[in-house]
């Protein structure tokens, strides 16, 4: 049990792939309680491997709200099985302290993983809920890939990075996500319809 160092935004251990996990050892299960201890510890919903440097193939997330009772989740060895529908939402990670931006993520999306005793379960985020949203986040940064690359406004993310001395956005890393724009977009012109509708 103890907390370890979150690794921040310009920090290349960051854009690096992970590994699998070939054997939930007892140091991979001691990872996983350094890695909720560290989560709970900054108030995060979620945190990976690779914040805390070490370069494997897991993350551990609680999306309880305060009132509720700790709900800890280890997923080793992830894989996106499905995913559907799109969602813009204001995301920040443990990684770049204070920066919230809009992104784009899937609305739903199921994850296979081993639990912390190797057993293999399903996990189902929906409707653009937090948990969809923190499952898709977290199994980012096992590619090496950040919540900035899903950006909906670079120039706007850029001058909140450069407020909290991070550096910019990363232009060759940027996500082209015209499909899942365009269906977020389609989504707004319904709902702005419905508003007239209802006026």
């Amino acid at each position: 049990m103890a907390i370890r160092k979150i690794l921040k935004y310009g920090d290349p251990l960051l854009r690096q792939k992970s590994k699998e996990v070939s054997k939930i050892s007892k140091k991979i299960q001691t990872l996983a309680e350094d890695m909720l201890d560290t989560m709970y510890a900054n108030n995060g919903v979620g945190l990976a491997a690779p914040q805390v440097g070490e370069l494997l193939r897991m993350f551990v997330i609680d999306v309880s709200t305060p009132k509720e009772k700790y709900n800890p989740i280890v997923l080793i060895n992830p894989k996106i099985i499905k995913k559907s529908g799109a969602v813009a939402c204001n995301e920040g990670c443990l990684s770049f302290p204070e920066v919230y931006t809009d992104v784009r993520r899937y609305k739903n999306v199921t994850v296979k993983a081993l639990d912390i005793k190797g057993k293999p379960f399903i996990i189902e985020g929906k409707d653009g809920e937090l948990l969809a949203r923190a499952l898709q986040h977290e199994f980012d940064h096992l590619d090496g890939i950040l919540f900035i690359d899903h950006v909906r406004n670079r120039f706007e993310a850029d001058k909140k990075l450069e407020e909290k001395g991070l550096p910019p956005v990363q232009a060759d890393k940027l996500i082209d996500e015209t499909e899942l724009e365009n269906i977020i977009a389609e989504t707004n012109s319904v709902i702005i319809d419905k508003v007239e509708e209802d006026d």
